[in-house]
């Protein structure tokens, strides 16, 4: 087993909850559901399972193509149309997995085509992991499954390698060919994370969307942001989990933290996303974030 995290057992407990949380936030996501409730609903599903967020529940929508998460104030409601993102992710003691799906709110079939294509692109992606393979024939796969449906790969958004406690690791797995070197090695855990777009196939940062990480160890000085930094660690995470003398000290500790820009198309084409965790094999890869119970 040299590679594999000690701790197999949780990661894939992890990811198990992680798929139930996702299959959830899709079937929430109705005409007049409001988002914050929504990510709420997410977010306290993990937690009741005995795992919690690896980040806050990402639910973006249309030419959004990552990083929006509701605020506490968010009233706002998904209407008929919407295409949405549910990106989620549980950790147990930092044994992360992170996994996506696509709706299209009201149950229309008008994007029916993007959807179906990051769905077959995150199935092609995951038929070649396995130890040795170089992530580019991966790249490949995906961008062959997105161009035959007629839409274009985000080319600068990336599947990622997992590690305890850090959600994007040390490679990336580019959604189109060409652009990786590497190649995967038996026992990482990876994220293969296509994104489909009838745009121009790049995104560009929009506004800021109530997520952020601690960049490192704040230290003692102020004792109410040490203990958030103890119970985020550089995960990210919002505002919404953190009460008014939480938020008041963060706000004058903006210097130790990163925040997160929503990822917009630049063409703003609409985008749909994909995404599951693999445990990386010797003949292929164990898909850990299957479908829900």
């Amino acid at each position: 087993m040299t590679g594999y995290p000690a701790d197999l057992d949780r990661w894939r407990r992890a990811a198990r909850i992680s798929a139930e949380a996702r299959d959830l936030g899709a079937s929430l996501v109705v005409p007049g559901a409001r988002r914050r409730d929504v990510a709420d609903r997410i977010e306290e599903y993990m937690r009741s399972k005995g795992a919690q967020p690896a980040f806050p529940a990402n639910l973006s929508r249309n030419f959004e193509a990552a990083h929006y998460t509701p605020d506490p104030d968010d009233a706002e409601e998904f209407v008929s149309g919407d295409l949405v993102k549910v990106d989620v992710g549980a950790h147990l003691d930092g044994a992360i997995a992170d996994t996506a799906t696509t709706v299209e709110v009201g149950g229309g079939r008008r994007y029916e085509n993007l959807i179906r294509a990051v769905r077959e692109a995150v199935d092609a992606g995951v038929r070649e992991v396995k130890a040795g393979v170089a992530v580019d024939t991966i790249s490949v796969a995906i961008e062959r499954a997105i161009h035959a449906r007629g839409l274009k790969p985000v080319r600068n958004l990336t599947g990622h390698t997992i590690e305890r406690y850090l959600l994007h690791a040390g490679k990336s797995i580019p959604n189109a060919s060409g652009m990786s070197s590497a190649s995967l090695s038996e026992g990482e855990v990876v994220a293969i994370e296509p994104f489909a777009t009838n745009g121009v196939g790049e995104i560009e940062n929009g506004a800021f969307g109530h997520i952020q990480r601690f960049r490192a160890d704040p230290g003692p000085k102020d004792e109410v942001v040490q203990s958030l930094y103890q119970r985020f660690r550089t995960l990210p995470f919002t505002t919404r989990w953190v009460d008014a003398e939480g938020r008041e000290h963060l706000l004058r500790a903006k210097r130790l933290l990163q925040s997160y820009p929503i990822f917009v198309e630049r063409g703003r084409g609409y985008v749909a996303q994909a995404e599951h965790t693999v445990l990386v094999g010797p003949h292929g890869g164990e898909l850990l974030t299957a479908a829900g119970g």
